[in-house]
């Protein structure tokens, strides 16, 4: 009997060992692009302005990816916090792009529109191929918030108060 007791310790190890270990190399799921845990998709573009944007130049930084149009007032009312927040914590690592969403005309020309805002990150159009990059838009604004492995940590759909953008940065700073 004790041989019996002895051989099941291994057997019991052996057993648990390898069902531990077959969870472990299980494929994960892929989280679809615009959910929370996903990853910053893959974009090239040009902004406004001609410069070159590349989701490439955006490794190990904090990254605000912002979703607006020029009709859309909440936009106007949200886009100068996301200038301070650049302001405040570019240094540190944060970038903010602006994605001006093509889904309907502009009601003022887009360059004069950030420039009387006060905005000075780049902005460029948000196609419709980027729109699907970062899963689609429900609604405008829409703000992503990426940490430094390119992760998607936060999002909303709508108006957000700077203060509330800044608390989710700072710990991923």
């Amino acid at each position: 009997m004790k041989w019996l007791l002895l051989l099941s310790v291994p057997l019991t190890i052996l057993f648990f060992g390898c069902k531990e270990q077959s969870q472990e190399s299980a494929p994960k799921r892929k989280i679809p692009a615009g959910q929370i845990g996903s990853f910053l998709p893959s974009f090239a573009t040009v902004d406004l302005n001609g410069r070159k944007l590349a989701s490439t130049d955006l490794k190990n930084k904090v990254v605000l990816i912002d979703f607006w149009a020029t009709w859309c007032a909440p936009c106007r009312q949200e886009m100068p916090g996301y200038q301070t927040l650049i302001d405040k914590y570019g240094s540190q690592g944060l970038v903010v792009i602006g994605f001006k969403a093509d889904v309907m005309a502009d009601t003022e020309d887009p360059i004069r529109f950030a420039k009387e805002l006060g905005i000075r990150y780049p902005i460029a159009v948000g196609s419709e191929d980027i729109r699907k990059k970062f899963g689609g838009l429900l609604g405008l604004p829409t703000t992503y918030i990426y940490d430094r492995q390119g992760i998607l940590r936060y999002k909303t759909i709508g108006f957000e108060y700077t203060g509330t953008i800044e608390k989710t940065i700072k710990p991923l700073l």
